[in-house]
């Protein structure tokens, strides 16, 4: 039997690619699960429909992130913590502090887009990059001082 992907699955082929499989696989898997199409010509071109409005709102995704990346790259945050001995902090910087002081600032992330590795907890000038979108990652500055 002849479908046409609807995503990507695993071993068996990408979105958009018409693949033969065995009827009972397409029948009790595919079909059901909504990951593929009969290959029907009415089908191909309602995949191809679908395909126009992901990659339109992907466009729009992308826009969006760029823009906001932009204005990332120039904020600089600043952080007044108590310091002990070493210069190391009595707590710590975390992704959700980060988050909460963008929000702040007027620039919404979601504390999830912050990758920090573990949270700050010593005095200094740190780059925390910021996930928003695949292709788009800007770095925010953060300045942790003594208070």
């Amino acid at each position: 039997m002849d479908v046409i992907l609807r995503e990507d699955v695993e071993k068996l082929g990408k979105s958009g690619e018409v693949v033969s499989v065995k009827d009972g696989y397409a029948r009790n898997f595919l079909l059901p699960r909504g990951l593929a199409y009969l290959a029907t010509d009415g089908n191909k071109r309602r995949l191809e429909a679908e395909q126009r409005q992901r990659d339109r709102r992907t466009a729009a995704e992308v826009a969006g992130a760029r823009d906001l990346a932009t204005r990332l790259a120039t904020v600089s945050l600043s952080f007044s913590m108590k310091a002990g001995e070493g210069d190391k902090l009595f707590g710590s910087v975390t992704a959700a502090d980060i988050a909460e002081r963008l929000a702040a600032e007027g620039l919404k992330v979601d504390r999830k887009h912050i990758e920090l590795e573990e949270p700050i907890k010593a005095l200094g000038v740190y780059k925390v990059p910021v996930r928003l979108h695949a292709d788009v990652k800007p770095e925010v500055r953060v300045w942790v001082v003594k208070e």
